[in-house]
């Protein structure tokens, strides 16, 4: 820990994949992961509320480097952490992992090209100095201490109990109880059916529809091949086929977002109980994927609304009351628990403030590079996945290239690597051109994206592939640069 080439912040899903290509593609690079928690596995560690799951499958969710092999495509959290749990084990990861670690600041001192990365001990409240020539963020994209709770008028008189599925308590039961849901992403549309089973009854109140898909749990055609080519095989050719449905499916829903309205407005009502007002719950104001597509494996939220356990509101609040929730169209909802689903909110790298030679970084002026990068900052990367598909699938990319960019600079003797700007007149757009609400209310904070590569965050794999897998490393917007060519240059 004293001094590191690569210090790894975050030991979730993109974290532990950063270390497996680090020691697999750039031998003999010293490196550790610090993870403020005491225990691996990011969000699949972090969120305990009644369903958790993946809402992509994890063929493509997974690593390319280790084979998904579950019977369910679509998988909850245990799986999913047992998965990472393996993963770190059978690599030795685990044992470069520092728990109980949390970055508090982070400075980058030019003089001898390393940075100088403030971390506390959250179990005894050390504080410690790790040197380390580069920063690789797996840190996340949200706030892991706090979600996002909107106050609404009237809460204190509830007299339930208001939960967040971000701090669930342990060993909360809800049974025999009327539950309503506040929100409609995919939080939302998992703990409806999961707490139906044991509910009296579970309301999901949405303000706004949002686009709901029924796929199945298990891929029957992973599983025929995991038996007829061997798990790596079947793996492989699954991956590949996932991927090309999920582009296909996203590119249907842009080219043609009248046409795939319509489809999977059929397909809701093909689920739903016969004259079912399909229009005014699954109906939303915008179209398929300018918000990302909530998945229900095995159509369970229309299985609860079919069977009765579960129903759909959609309005908007006017208060809580003492028995439940009172809407602006005057019905009321009657409740004893109430679940506020209402989202995230987004801290970018952690909320590090980082320092570049005293000068503080403000993250909305810088511009990412190649999607992993930050414009005016040495040595620093991080890890943003995909918002159309799934998140690893970028991950995996990032840390190839990632691997590829420190081995040239090894091979050239280079000790920074600063990405820079070279047009100051080159058009800014918001780096993530997604409509959710939790992005849409941290636009200003974050860093910004060009018009073109390499300063444009892609969403396409196949182009992704090419360019951080193939692609050259040296670029006319990176700036390389070496101490030691300066420290042997003094010395002669």
């Amino acid at each position: 820990m004293n001094d590191l080439d690569v210090l790894i912040v975050g030991a979730g899903i993109s974290g532990i994949g950063a270390g497996y290509y680090l020691q697999n593609r750039c031998p003999g690079m010293r490196y550790a992961i610090v993870e403020a928690r005491a225990a691996l596995g990011g969000t699949w560690d972090l969120f305990r509320y009644p369903g958790i799951r993946s809402d992509s499958d994890l063929h493509t969710f997974g690593y390319a480097f280790k084979p998904w092999e579950n019977e369910k495509a679509i998988a909850g959290a245990d799986a999913i952490l047992d998965y990472l749990r393996e993963t770190a084990r059978e690599n030795g990861i685990d044992r470069k992992i520092r728990f109980h670690h949390k970055v508090v600041s982070a400075a980058w001192r030019s003089e001898d090209a390393r940075w100088y990365v403030e971390v506390e001990r959250t179990d005894t409240g050390e504080r410690l100095t790790v040197r380390c020539r580069w920063i690789f963020s797996a840190a996340g994209y949200y706030r892991y201490d706090q979600g996002f709770r909107p106050r609404f008028e009237g809460e204190e008189s509830f007299q339930g109990q208001i939960v967040h599925p971000q701090h669930w308590p342990e060993g909360l039961d809800y049974s025999g109880k009327r539950v309503v849901v506040i929100g409609s992403g995919a939080t939302a549309v998992t703990l409806v059916p999961a707490m139906a089973d044991k509910a009296a009854h579970v309301t999901m109140l949405q303000r706004t529809p949002t686009y709901i898909l029924a796929l199945p749990s298990r891929d029957p055609i992973a599983n025929a091949l995991r038996k007829l080519v061997g798990k790596r095989l079947a793996y492989s050719l699954t991956r590949r086929k996932n991927i090309f449905m999920q582009r296909m499916i996203w590119l249907y829903c842009q080219r043609r977002p009248e046409s795939a309205r319509r489809l999977i407005r059929k397909l809701n009502a093909r689920q739903l109980p016969e004259g079912y007002p399909v229009d005014v719950h699954f109906n939303p104001p915008y179209n398929p994927w300018d918000q990302r597509l909530c998945v229900v494996p095995d159509g369970d939220l229309f299985k609860a609304i079919r069977a009765g356990t579960a129903s759909m509101a959609t309005g908007h609040i006017k208060r809580f009351t003492e028995r439940g929730v009172l809407l602006e169209s005057g019905e009321h909802l009657d409740a004893d628990l109430i679940v506020t689903a209402t989202g995230l909110n987004l801290q970018p790298f952690g909320g590090v403030p980082l320092t570049v030679d005293g000068r503080s970084v403000k993250l909305s002026d810088a511009v990412a590079f190649k999607g992993m990068m930050l414009s005016g900052v040495p040595n620093l990367a991080f890890a943003i996945g995909y918002t159309n598909s799934s998140w690893t699938l970028k991950i995996g990319l990032l840390c190839e290239h990632f691997c590829r960019l420190l081995n040239h600079m090894e091979q050239n003797r280079y000790d920074i690597c600063c990405p820079e700007v070279r047009d100051p007149d080159m058009p800014r757009r918001p780096l993530l051109d997604f409509g959710a609400g939790y992005v849409k209310r941290s636009l200003h904070e974050l860093p910004k994206q060009g018009a073109d590569f390499p300063w444009l965050m892609s969403m396409s794999y196949a182009a992704d592939a090419k360019l951080l897998r193939k692609g050259s490393v040296a670029d006319p917007n990176l700036r390389f640069s070496s101490v030691r060519a300066k420290a042997s240059k003094a010395a002669a």
